[in-house]
């Protein structure tokens, strides 16, 4: 019997509110740029205004392959594909290197692009947890008794979505031992990457741990530049050459537009002031959201997130989380997203990254609604 299509249901929650409500904490990136407060040079910007709207370069332009390339040791412009969002990255590659019936090994929670995809393309799915009573570090030993003779891909998201946590050296060394063991690829989902909270240390990438590794990458997160739908992936020159052959069926490329705008966001100079921004968002926000959930801690648990501008909070409460957020956009027009959507029930995802106003309003509606649940 056909199983029928599996919707990405967290995307399309977010597709059909985020912009109808009147406070969105449903993003898991800071508040956006505009074009003006990142391209702040008026002769970048006469540059861009004069781009022809033409087909770029499909794997990339060169100026912004040879930039992401930078950002990876040892990496060369050919060891990467710029492709539409890092959505794009993860369908194509994953579709290049499995066939139906693989076995893949899938961290959760997590973006639950790639769950989706197994259950629609018929891949075989084992899972590994990261843990709250680990702090959400990852169960080792479940990720030994998954990894099999016959896990072709093992999938990963470091700093993670939704919880926050970046891995330890000793847990980044026990995931690449898990893939080496048995020869899989190892997809390293790193777009949270420059969105540290609690240090300044940017997360360092599987990138060069290990032959088998594909590095995913997007100014959506950590940039706060979500609407270029810009992303990419770094790996070995022959299997970038055959995502890219994959990608030929799809979009063909991204824009040049976004090509030419997320070359500038790549120069040095400027990805230092962005990620500085990121940074200060995410900073000042957490801080904010902390008073919050403290005040009413008798209703809610955090393990505080080490990275990204969303907290995984989980709430004490006899009510289903998508039904729960579901009553938020309804009675208090706040998005948030349900930990349904990650694999986890009676948890919330819920973003601080944005402006200080609109953040204590957001919340403070979440609690009115929560207070008059329990």
């Amino acid at each position: 019997m056909k199983r029928g299509f599996v919707p990405f249901e967290l995307e399309r929650m977010m597709s059909v509110w985020e912009n109808v409500v009147e406070y969105n904490l449903s993003e898991s990136g800071v508040h956006p740029m505009s074009v003006r407060e990142l391209m702040d040079d008026p002769a970048e910007m006469e540059e861009l205004f004069s781009t022809e709207l033409n087909y770029p370069q499909t794997n990339g332009s060169f100026e912004l392959r040879e930039r992401i390339a930078a950002l990876y040791s040892g990496t060369k412009p050919e060891d990467v594909l710029v492709t539409t969002g890092c959505a794009q990255a993860n369908f194509c590659a994953v579709h290049t290197i499995l066939q139906p019936g693989d076995e893949l090994v899938l961290m959760l929670p997590n973006y639950m692009q790639i769950w989706g995809i197994a259950h629609n393309f018929g891949f075989a799915l084992k899972t590994f947890s990261l843990k709250e009573e680990l702090g959400w570090a990852a169960d080792l030993d479940e990720l030994n008794d998954a990894v099999s003779e016959k896990t072709k891909l093992i999938a990963i998201c470091n700093p993670n979505n939704p919880t926050g946590h970046i891995l330890s050296e000793d847990e980044m060394d026990a995931i690449t031992a898990a893939a080496d063991r048995v020869g899989a690829w190892l997809l390293a989902d790193e777009i949270y990457t420059g969105a540290e909270r609690v240090r300044e240390e940017i997360t360092p990438s599987f990138w060069g741990r290990y032959d088998k590794v594909l590095a995913m990458g997007s100014l959506s997160k950590a940039y706060g530049l979500p609407g270029l739908r810009l992303g990419w992936v770094v790996g070995p020159a022959d299997v970038i050459d055959a995502i890219w052959a994959r990608q030929d069926y799809v979009t063909i490329s991204a824009s040049m537009l976004a090509n030419k705008i997320a070359a500038y966001a790549l120069l040095p100079e400027v990805r230092t002031r962005i990620l500085a921004r990121t940074r200060g968002y995410i900073r000042k926000g957490y801080q904010i959201f902390e008073r919050w959930w403290e005040e009413h801690g008798e209703i809610f648990n955090l393990i505080p997130p080490q990275a990204a501008a969303i907290a995984f909070l989980r709430y004490h409460l006899e009510i289903n989380s998508t039904e729960l957020a579901e009553r938020l956009v309804h009675e208090k027009s706040v998005l948030v997203m349900p930990g349904d959507h990650f694999g986890l029930d009676r948890y919330l995802r819920i973003s601080f990254g944005l402006p200080e106003s609109y953040l204590k309003e957001g919340l403070e509606r979440i609690y009115h609604l929560i207070a008059s649940t329990s």
